[in-house]
């Protein structure tokens, strides 16, 4: 059962303004992955439940958040159907991420007051979605729409929430192009939680990574 609210972790996506990705397939390496983006001021993840037995890793990974790392706030990602949104919201998911709009997960998710964030491409997805009570929109894939796609959303529409996924770096360019488009908080996976820290294991430069990107994100919102 999901320990947060839609509006407690919305609420902290905003101020945050960074939501990790990341999947593997082994325990221990996720729980250092966690630790590392939770001590370097992460407070969610969000768990890409790509592989077999996923539900397995991010089982545990959740019972070590709830013991070791109090106000972190784990969440789901890549949940294609509502059966999965519910398994996972059964194990502690307080929020569920998808890749496209699904009308069948945004019924389940409402049911027990989970933020679910689906995966639009369009205005008329975008519409739809709040009309299903979404908080916020994840904008997918990032690259192919760009921070222009958001500022031009936000023009007729600046009540709409926006988290791009993919196409987002570290790069103060980068992020600063989609926080001055209007964007509410970023989704970042590999650029973040890179294959080169995975299997170097360099934890300590992963935290330092998130805490530096997390201090450009609030430096940029400073300016803008």
């Amino acid at each position: 059962m999901a320990r947060y609210s839609r509006l407690e972790v919305v609420r902290v996506m905003q101020e945050t303004g960074m939501v990790p990705l990341f999947y593997h397939s082994d325990v221990e390496i996720g729980k250092k992955v966690l630790k590392a983006c939770y001590d370097g001021g992460a407070r969610l993840l969000e768990f890409t439940a790509r592989g077999d037995f996923a539900f397995e890793v991010f089982s545990e990974l959740n019972k070590y958040t709830m013991k070791e790392l109090p106000g972190m706030i784990m969440g789901v990602g890549s949940i294609t159907d509502a059966a999965a949104a519910s398994m996972y919201m059964q194990m502690g998911a307080s929020f569920v991420v998808t890749p496209s709009l699904r009308e069948d997960i945004a019924i389940v998710c409402n049911r027990r007051k989970v933020l679910w964030s689906p995966g639009c491409g369009s205005l008329t997805e975008i519409n739809r979605a709040e009309e299903l009570g979404c908080e916020l929109i994840k904008l997918f894939p990032g690259s192919t729409y760009g921070p222009g796609f958001v500022k031009a959303i936000k023009g007729p529409q600046p009540w709409t929430s926006i988290m791009p996924t993919g196409g987002v770096s570290t790069e103060e360019a980068n992020l600063r192009a989609w926080f001055d488009a209007g964007v509410t908080c970023v989704g970042m996976g590999s650029k973040l939680i890179s294959k080169e820290v995975l299997e170097q294991k360099d934890f300590k430069g992963l935290q330092k990574k998130v805490t530096d990107t997390l201090k450009l994100i609030e430096k940029i919102r400073r300016e803008k």
